[in-house]
């Protein structure tokens, strides 16, 4: 009688029990990285990790629901934009591994080279503060303008101290950029707005970011006080293997890996 009750016990604990026994976490990504963090969520489950995965359209919401407890870790910004969410809000965010980099450019319908540009040649760049920065220190970079010293990774068009060619900037909407080519002679454009024209980064482009040491990599963020958990250990090692970096070399076109 005994042996038959354990055995009923058994059972029912069987069908009681939760299918997955691990660590359950939420990360907060952006619907076009969907693909990847798929393939992430599938290494984490061999790990013990259960990743549960919640898409956003709004950059501002991630972090805010971070803060809040609502997620435990999320994936979807750089340095720039994380410093200034902290030092707005409040926030206490620590990156905890790099992701991915998709290196901004300069194109153009006019010419094909960046010494074809001509003196007075109008230059269209974004016109929110971290993407603006952005494309004037692609310039300088380029060795076509030159930015004051000490300006960091925001600085200005009032910032350019030497302009050699006398560019005119235009500043547009980043998202408008693709279809200001036919009105300047050249644009720097982020990579999602320029693989949405179907330009294609480092072939379309008449110069690009390095993808070394670049300060807008993307990253997995969490709140500091759980930066040294176990499970951001296993996190970032389900992003950061040869697995996830073979697929975004094959399947993201103008994103690199950044681990």
């Amino acid at each position: 009688m005994k042996r038959w009750l354990f055995s009923v016990l058994a059972i029912l604990l069987t069908f009681a029990a939760p299918a997955f026994a691990g660590e359950k976490i939420k990360v907060g990504i952006f619907s076009d990285s969907e693909d990847v963090w798929a393939k992430v969520k599938d290494i984490a489950a061999k790990e013990g990790l259960d990743v549960d995965l919640v898409v956003f359209s709004d950059y501002l919401l991630p972090n805010a629901a971070l803060d809040a407890g609502d997620l435990q870790a999320n994936a979807f910004q750089h340095k720039p934009f994380l410093e200034n969410q902290n030092k707005s809000k409040g926030y206490k965010i620590v990156p905890v591994g790099d992701t991915i980099v998709s290196p901004i450019g300069l194109y153009s319908k006019k010419v094909k080279s960046l010494g074809e540009l001509k003196t007075g040649a109008s230059i269209g760049i974004p016109n929110d503060p971290s993407n603006g920065g952005r494309a004037l220190l692609l310039l300088q970079a380029q060795k076509q303008i030159k930015l004051k010293d000490g300006v960091g990774i925001l600085p200005t068009v009032l910032d350019v101290i030497d302009n050699p060619k006398k560019f005119q900037f235009r500043e547009i909407d980043a998202a408008q950029l693709p279809r200001s080519l036919d009105d300047v002679d050249a644009a720097v454009i982020n990579t999602n707005y320029a693989v949405e024209a179907g330009l294609k980064p480092g072939k379309d482009s008449i110069a690009i970011e390095s993808s070394v040491n670049n300060p807008y990599n993307n990253f997995i963020a969490v709140r500091e006080k759980d930066k040294n958990a176990p499970w951001v250990t296993k996190l970032v090692r389900a992003y950061q293997n040869d697995t996830i970096r073979k697929y975004i070399t094959e399947n993201r076109p103008g994103e690199l890996p950044a681990f």
